[in-house]
């Protein structure tokens, strides 16, 4: 079978059951904190000063452009507003941009102190999600021919929807806190009215509620203080991520090595329904910049046709005035 026609013939198994009532986890990341907001909308703020950061995830690159997401990001700590705001755009196409989703979220993280050392922040978040169904171009288990593959003469059972664009709003919510800025965690629960996203009329599909627990620590190699300027250039940073969404469950456990201008990393995945890859990644930073790259190493069934996964961010820092210096940033991993 060649390899196009494999892959619609899974995109249209994956879409069909999208459209029929099967919603999905959403889009995800190796590099999660290189996309702080989209992870949890109470880290909006937390590095305090501006920042801006991309991402570019192509799973399964061997299959022809299976599943490419993009990440755009602003957010920043507004201390009239005692917290941070953020907006992030995420664009996601999958099976070769047969179903496209589009997201928008703009989000408010109220910053708290707690303790001596303890910050908090407390987020809500309001977004709205418009998925575009390519169903012309699906193609079938049905118009496969065993000898010559995919036959467009052969008819399908399967009814078009009544939609093939839809749009609507959603909300989440989340919570971060620190100590020092050096030991740091969080929860989020997104789609929190779990959403309709059913292309039929009537149809009985939502966007099922995503809960994510992350945490870690930087440990500074040469004994600094968290609240040096330079905490952290020479330091170990072991993290978790936790997420689950209605009968997927995954766990992500790494560590990070940084000796500035360097840091490298390496990260297990495991779906618990199966193992799913390891990571390795590497960044580079220069003053205000960071640039991360990292590649999934599929150990699933999927190993032998996927291609794995490359990943790219990219983030920019801009600098603080000097009053809004004299707020404590969470130290959260560079990527």
């Amino acid at each position: 079978m060649p390899k196009k026609t494999f892959v619609t013939f899974i995109a249209a198994c994956l879409l069909f059951g999208i459209a029929k009532g099967q919603s999905l986890p959403d889009a995800h990341f190796s590099q999660f904190y290189g996309a702080p907001i989209y992870l949890n909308p109470a880290l909006a703020g937390s590095n305090i000063c501006p920042r801006i950061n991309f991402s570019y995830r192509n799973q399964w690159p061997a299959m022809n452009k299976s599943f490419i997401t993009y990440s755009a990001s602003y957010d920043q700590h507004i201390e009239k507003l005692s917290g941070g705001i953020g907006l992030n755009v995420i664009a996601d196409r999958a099976g070769d941009g047969l179903l496209n989703t589009n997201m928008i979220n703009a989000m408010y993280a109220f910053r708290l102190r707690v303790g001596t050392h303890i910050f908090m922040n407390m987020a809500l978040q309001g977004s709205y999600i418009q998925t575009t169904l390519d169903w012309n171009n699906l193609q079938f288990g049905e118009q496969i021919d065993p000898n010559s593959g995919f036959d467009p003469s052969i008819g399908i059972q399967e009814t078009p929807p009544d939609n093939n664009s839809i749009g609507f709003p959603d909300f989440s919510a989340g919570l971060s806190i620190s100590y020092k800025g050096s030991i740091y965690g969080g929860v989020a629960v997104h789609h929190l009215t779990e959403p309709d996203n059913s292309f039929y009329s009537g149809g009985d599909s939502k966007l099922y509620m995503k809960m994510t627990a992350h945490g870690g620590a930087m440990i500074d190699l040469e004994g600094k203080d968290p609240y040096d300027d330079d905490f952290g250039s020479f330091s170990i940073s072991p993290n978790f991520m936790y997420q689950q969404q209605f009968n997927f469950h995954q766990l992500n456990v790494g560590m990070y090595a940084t000796k500035l201008p360097f840091i490298l990393g390496v990260w297990f995945r495991h779906n618990f329904e199966n193992v799913d890859a390891i990571t390795p990644m590497a960044g580079f930073e220069y003053r205000s910049l960071k640039i991360g790259y990292s590649y999934d190493i599929t150990l699933s069934q999927l190993k032998s046709v996927s291609g794995g996964a490359h990943e790219v961010s990219l983030a920019w820092h801009f600098n603080c005035i000097e009053k809004r210096r004299r707020i404590k940033a969470i130290n959260c991993p560079r990527f």
